[in-house]
């Protein structure tokens, strides 16, 4: 790596540091990774940066440390190793959230052509990770909002994904009449309760306010999600809503008093970040771990 590569990696990261950035070596690397249009391994092994990408590499820094997300800025990031696009308009897939994926994959697999169905789903993370995963599948994904379902239109449209329908409608409005009784429904509802919004971090209150604010208690999709969904699940299937922290025994009561029998996932942090409500059926509550 030339000494302008270097110099270029140690102003940036000197600047993401100084704006708070909490891993600046490393955002600093995929930036500058974004402004050349090489991968890390490419990087090192780069002669020098024309004047056009230092341009662009200083553009992004400057973006970054005014508290863009860097999921933003690079376009595009992982999800239970899958690549999803992602920008301004629709929420940024999350770690803790493979952990309902995943489940939702465990649940489907060597099922005889099982439905799963996905509401809210922005980018797509969870329902289109359910079709790669379970080629047996044919997964319905619904979204509301057109900036986020251009980004799902995006990801839909890559190998892999042709066992899928999108639909754009409003979950807590619309019919919907095309999704069948389903096997699995997820979703990733917006849980963050109304006055607690203006606290988020300067990076959080980039993302959409839809995806995010759920309601005076933070509980309004919950609670459409028992009335208005829980029907079209199959009597044995299962609904894995994603929690915020502390609002699994608020949930539970939603879920057990239309006759679930609920459980719970934690995250690697502990919290317990995926309710598992099996349709129909009574039951003790109860943590699986």
């Amino acid at each position: 790596m030339t000494d302008s590569l270097l110099r270029l990696r140690r102003e940036g990261a000197a600047r993401l540091q100084a704006a708070g950035i909490e891993n600046p070596r490393a955002e600093c690397d995929w930036l500058l990774c974004r402004a050349l249009g090489c991968t890390q391994t490419e990087l090192l092994l780069s002669a020098k940066a024309d004047s056009r990408a230092q341009s662009r590499f200083t553009e992004l820094i400057d973006r970054r440390a005014a508290g863009e997300p860097v999921q933003y800025l690079l376009g595009e990031w992982e999800f239970c190793g899958l690549p999803f696009f992602v920008g301004e308009g629709v929420l940024i897939p999350r770690p803790e959230t493979e952990i309902l994926a995943e489940y939702a994959v465990t649940l489907l697999k060597g099922q005889a052509q099982p439905v799963a169905v996905d509401l809210c789903a922005g980018t797509g993370c969870i329902g289109l990770t359910i079709a790669c995963r379970v080629p047996s599948a044919h997964v319905y994904l619904v979204e509301k909002s057109p900036a986020a379902f251009a980004y799902l239109e995006r990801n839909r449209n890559r190998p892999g994904m042709v066992n899928t329908t999108l639909l754009q409608g409003d979950i807590l409005t619309d019919a919907l009449p095309e999704i069948p009784q389903c096997d699995v429904l997820c979703v990733n509802p917006p849980y963050i309760p109304a006055d607690e919004m203006p606290t988020l971090q300067r990076e959080v209150l980039r993302e959409p306010a839809m995806a995010l604010d759920g309601g005076a208690d933070g509980l309004d999709f919950y609670r459409a999600i028992a009335k208005r969904w829980a029907p079209r699940v199959k009597p044995g299937g299962v609904i894995l809503p994603e929690l915020g922290d502390g609002q699994y025994d608020a949930v539970r009561r939603i879920f057990a008093d239309i006759g679930c029998a609920v459980s719970a996932i934690p995250d690697n942090a502990g919290h317990l970040r995926v309710l598992v409500a099996k349709n129909h059926i009574k039951g003790e509550s109860r943590i699986c771990f």
